[in-house]
């Protein structure tokens, strides 16, 4: 339920906020419908197996390393240069992650699990 009506939400936001960018060609529709069954829909999939049966915090703070990895990975493949702003937001990110990781330590702690 929550996940509609983040999707309710998010369209509409789209619809007044922005200027859509629709896909041009067969490939193009071909790629997104591509992207939905395979790595953003298994996502969303493992997301929903890992939140009901495994490890919430831990989760939470491995989610930090998507954002951190994928730059990485642009920045590899020359698709986006290694800048200083780039540089500090990896900082900030593993920043979160380890407070994220020593704030769940810090409660598994308290609670003995």
């Amino acid at each position: 339920m929550f996940c509609l009506a983040s999707a309710a939400l998010s369209a509409l936001a789209h619809l007044a906020l922005e200027v859509p960018a629709w896909p041009l060609g067969v490939l193009g529709w071909l790629s997104v419908l591509a992207l939905g069954l395979g790595p953003v829909g298994l996502a969303f999939y493992l997301w929903d197996i890992g939140v009901k049966g495994g490890d919430i915090q831990l989760l939470g703070v491995a989610s930090y390393a998507a954002p951190l990895l994928s730059t990485i990975a642009l920045v590899a493949v020359g698709f986006a240069e290694p800048t200083l702003a780039l540089l500090l937001a990896a900082v900030l990110i593993a920043g979160g992650a380890a407070l994220a990781a020593r704030a769940g330590g810090a409660v598994r702690r308290r609670t003995g699990a």
